[in-house]
């Protein structure tokens, strides 16, 4: 085990490298800024090369160290979750469920007060974001997430909960103006960041051309949203619009067309592989495939 630095000079090193802070890290593990410093030079002269760097008296990671705080960071998170794994007693009744804030605010918090009736003694946390987040195991890591994506995802626990339509919708107000698809050159057209017209548009037997100009947003909601305020006409994802439809908040100018497009990016729920099978992870992708069985769609 010679190659094999201290265990505790590696914790204080993913610390310290996520923070790029020695006094930040010595608050987080309570000890020194002085005993970090003292622990991060005794292992960059093990490893043979420099780690950090200061510049204008900020911390930054050199080359080697950012390459080596991600894989002593994926290092520790193997031990913690097998850590985990080794404690049944450590299985709470908490779970961090990860997903777009456009999905957790149009579809899973109109629905989420059922969830809790039913599993009052289960606290789920949401981590709202964009971003892909590492899933793992114990009290601090993300669970399990929900995913828009075509798959597949290796390495990780994966069901298909719903494939989803596109469809032109807007508020009642403004389809009164919109008797055929040509109509679509006449009216302010909300575009999202994450859908696209083209296939619509094709199947509609108009050019790319044939929709006019109009705001286009980063968030599904807030495009979504915009329809509702009649602002223009938005080509709905079927999870995004189905409550708003239901409720006569949104119209579907062209529905008696069938002209309904699929959204290549499917809705999938993921855990680590193996987990899938815990109560708490059961307890809430039963419930979801409950929720998309019973779904509204256009």
């Amino acid at each position: 085990m010679a190659d094999l630095p201290p265990l505790n000079a590696l914790r204080t090193f993913e610390v310290a490298a996520r923070h790029l802070s020695f006094t930040r890290a010595a608050e987080e593990l309570h000890i020194t800024q002085a005993a970090v410093s003292q622990q991060m030079k005794g292992l960059e002269e093990a490893l043979g090369v420099p780690l950090f760097r200061r510049l204008n008296r900020r911390l930054w990671l050199t080359d080697a160290g950012q390459e080596y705080a991600c894989s002593v960071r994926e290092a520790l998170q193997i031990v913690r979750d097998a850590t985990v794994r080794l404690r049944p007693e450590a299985s709470h009744h908490d779970l961090t469920l990860s997903l777009p804030p456009s999905l957790a605010h149009k579809w899973l918090m109109p629905r989420l007060g059922r969830f809790i009736d039913r599993h009052p003694a289960l606290t789920l946390r949401l981590h709202t974001t964009y971003e892909v987040m590492r899933l793992g195991i114990g009290p601090t890591a993300v669970h399990c997430a929900i995913r828009q994506g075509r798959g597949p995802y290796p390495g990780l626990f994966a069901e298909l909960l719903l494939r989803e339509n596109l469809t032109p919708v807007c508020a009642p107000g403004l389809a009164a103006q919109l008797a055929t698809p040509e109509d679509l050159r006449r009216v302010p057209v909300i575009r999202d960041e994450g859908v696209s017209w083209a296939d619509w548009l094709a199947a509609a037997g108009l050019p790319q051309r044939a929709i006019g100009a109009g705001p286009t947003f980063l968030d599904s909601s807030m495009a979504v949203q915009a329809a509702i305020d009649g602002r223009g006409v938005t080509l709905g994802r079927s999870v995004m619009i189905a409550d708003d439809l239901a409720a006569g908040r949104l119209v579907e100018p062209f529905r008696h067309l069938g002209l309904q497009t699929p959204y290549l990016n499917a809705v999938w729920f993921l855990c680590p592989q193996g987990q899938e099978v815990t109560p708490a992870i059961q307890a809430l992708l039963g419930w979801l495939k409950e929720e998309v069985s019973t779904a509204v769609t256009p």
